[in-house]
């Protein structure tokens, strides 16, 4: 872990706190290339009317774009939750060079486990993962915005 890691994912956390006030599951991202943002995102895939449109793959957009390009080699993406398959896919695709997320999804808990596989198998070699950057905070977000659903 790096001293901007906790910098990003702050900014990361105020994301998912805007997604969270427009109704959606609160997760945000940031994605860096040499210590400077490229992209962001938070869930819009209600107000999009797009299950596509996951704080991650925002972001990955926003920082192709940018860079133009879809190869987002040395970049690090910096995400609240550990992403979904779909997510982890475009991560995997754009050539992410590292992946630091603040805490484990909870319907995915094996997420992890599973990107560990790939990396064991070469299937994504040079992708490194880091979790537990706030993680506290991170999951708390993620659990206080589903009991507020529930009440």
């Amino acid at each position: 872990m790096f001293d901007f890691d906790y910098v990003w994912m702050k900014y990361a956390i105020k994301l998912a706190k805007l997604a969270e006030k427009n109704g959606e599951v609160p997760v945000g991202a940031v994605l860096v290339l040499n210590k400077t943002m490229i992209g962001s995102g938070y869930n819009k895939s209600i107000c999009n009317y797009d299950p596509t449109s996951h704080a991650e793959i925002l972001a990955l957009r926003e920082g192709g774009k940018k860079i133009r390009n879809y190869r987002l080699l040395d970049t690090t993406l910096y995400v609240t939750l550990a992403p979904c398959m779909m997510c982890l896919g475009a991560i995997i695709n754009g050539r992410v060079k590292r992946l630091v997320y603040g805490t484990s999804n909870i319907k995915l808990d094996s997420l992890y486990n599973f990107l560990c596989q790939y990396k064991e198998k070469n299937i994504v070699s040079s992708l490194k993962i880091e979790k537990g950057v706030f993680s506290y905070i991170c999951k708390n977000v993620i659990l206080n915005f589903f009991k507020k659903k529930r009440r």
